[in-house]
């Protein structure tokens, strides 16, 4: 019987000893034939990751066409220079809210546009001024409205983001806010500029009968240089957003646009992308254009494209301003139904284009 026994163990020993080298024969035949497969499965050719992307507008208007050709190349070297700064940024490594708020601030400070120097005239004769910015990582964003005082509004907007527990401050809140920050302060003349006034004369001259609330569906004279904005993405896949405006001429004293509206002129989320609006506020609160770009990507998979034009074409109507988009991975859309917006754009991939003229 023991002799019975030891003849089973070994029999069993080496059954158990091919046993496990066919296992591993066949395991091996199988990790290279799922390695083959990993491999196939690969694109031939990958899209290069982006190391940054970005985006700045100058407001939606009248076409370029309009100005001659002096006035063009001013303003197309005003874009360049926005855009090199941006550019400079990011590939430096710095993040894509100092891009935007870099970029912001320099087109408040040209004349050329409806930010800051050379802001529009109001009703009232004076200049009311709105910014916003949001970081897409935290979905942290700041605002403020209706300043009068602040050279330099996107500035003041970014500490309301980081320095309170709020949103929007509007007004002599704002303004107050500012002083405490020593942000740059300045007299509202600092915004006047002749060509802003002459536009605000000839509407008082050509449109008598008419209230501010009407010149929001005039394509007014000061409308061709209007809000500025500027989206971007960073090294770190970090999207942000930024926008400033003087508003529309002969607007109501008072009167708040898209522009420091959260979901309506500005929105950046790293799931989805970076939008910065430009044209008639009212239209954009009222269909929450920022945020649906945002929404239509998130919830029902539509691309960067398909949502921009949806919202010009179904929800906006000719005549009602622009959009500036980047989404998360750097494709950057840029549309319009107006006569004609300054954009510009690059990227990491080599894009780099400014149209104007």
């Amino acid at each position: 019987m023991n002799s019975l026994l030891h003849v089973s163990d070994i029999h069993c020993r080496s059954l158990f000893q091919q046993g496990s080298a066919l296992f591993l024969i066949l395991s091996t035949i199988i990790l290279c034939c799922s390695q083959s497969v990993q491999a196939t499965d690969q694109p031939p050719n990958d899209p290069i990751p982006m190391k940054y992307a970005i985006a700045i507008h100058g407001g939606a208007g009248r076409s370029p066409s309009e100005f001659d050709a002096a006035s063009n190349a001013k303003r197309r070297a005003s874009m360049e220079q926005a855009l090199k700064i941006g550019v400079d940024i990011l590939k430096a490594g710095g993040t894509s809210l100092d891009a935007v708020e870099g970029v912001v601030k320099f087109l408040e400070d040209d004349p050329q546009f409806n930010a800051g120097k050379g802001a529009v005239y109001n009703a009232a004769g004076g200049h009311e001024l709105d910014a916003s910015i949001m970081d897409g990582a935290t979905l942290s964003c700041g605002a403020v409205a209706g300043v009068s005082h602040i050279k330099n509004p996107i500035r003041l907007a970014r500490l309301v983001m980081t320095d309170t527990p709020h949103v929007l401050l509007s007004g002599k809140g704002a303004e107050d806010f500012g002083k405490l920050k020593q942000v740059d302060w300045v007299e509202p003349t600092y915004f006047d500029t002749p060509e802003a006034k002459a536009s605000w004369e000839l509407f008082l001259k050509s449109q008598p009968s008419l209230g501010a609330a009407d010149s929001i569906r005039l394509c007014n004279p000061r409308w061709d240089v209007g809000t500025v904005g500027c989206v971007a993405l960073d090294s770190k896949g970090n999207l942000a957003a930024a926008t400033s405006t003087g508003g529309i001429t002969h607007k109501q004293f008072g009167r708040v646009g898209d522009s420091p509206i959260v979901g309506a002129g500005t929105y950046a989320d790293n799931q989805t992308c970076a939008v910065s609006g430009t044209g008639i506020g009212e239209q954009f609160i009222r269909f929450s254009i920022a945020y649906d770009i945002a929404a239509q990507i998130k919830y029902k998979g539509a691309t960067l494209q398909a949502a921009v034009d949806d919202n010009l074409k179904n929800r906006l109507t000719a005549g009602d301003g622009g959009i500036i988009a980047i989404d998360k991975v750097g494709n950057i859309t840029m549309g319009f139904n107006t006569g004609g917006m300054p954009r510009a754009a690059a990227d990491s991939n080599g894009r780099h284009e400014v149209l104007w003229d």
